[in-house]
């Protein structure tokens, strides 16, 4: 038997509506602090500067791309893609103790509307500075499907 739940999910897809997108949240300037120097690096096309806002051994799970740990990867990761407009916008969060996470959106300037959405999972480093410890990002429209192989009778 299918659950309640999922049978006010089917109709909603079923018609191709898309979900409101939630509201922005005011973050702690701590942590709010991350994301601006998140944008900044991004769209400086800084890759050093974006490494630098992650924990030793952090993850960047970049939409379409496989994993990237630490440092060195992280910066190869972001020198192919950065470099674009970026404002992100947080639709929730949550801090306890040495650990907080950030769920939110992106989109290419503040007010327009979000291409995609991100979590970032965050761990207070050295001096109470709070750094990344995992990046997973993807967007909102899929991406189209490759064409089917072609037939060679």
């Amino acid at each position: 038997m299918t659950p309640r739940r999922s049978l006010l999910l089917v109709p909603a897809l079923a018609c191709g509506l898309a979900a409101q997108a939630p509201p922005s949240v005011a973050l702690p300037p701590e942590l709010d602090r991350v994301l601006r120097d998140y944008e900044r690096a991004w769209s400086a096309k800084d890759p050093e500067a974006l490494a630098r806002l992650f924990t030793a051994e952090g993850m960047a799970l970049p939409s379409g791309q496989p994993p990237a740990q630490g440092a060195a990867s992280i910066r190869q990761a972001y020198a192919q893609h950065a470099g674009s407009p970026l404002a992100l916008r947080a639709l929730a969060y949550a801090t306890s103790g040495d650990l907080a996470y950030i769920i939110g959106g992106f989109a290419p300037a503040p007010g327009q509307p979000d291409l995609g959405k991100f979590v970032l999972v965050l761990r207070r480093g050295a001096g109470g500075r709070w750094l990344i410890a995992a990046d997973m990002d993807n967007a909102n429209q899929r991406r189209p499907a490759p064409p089917p192989p072609s037939r060679q009778d």
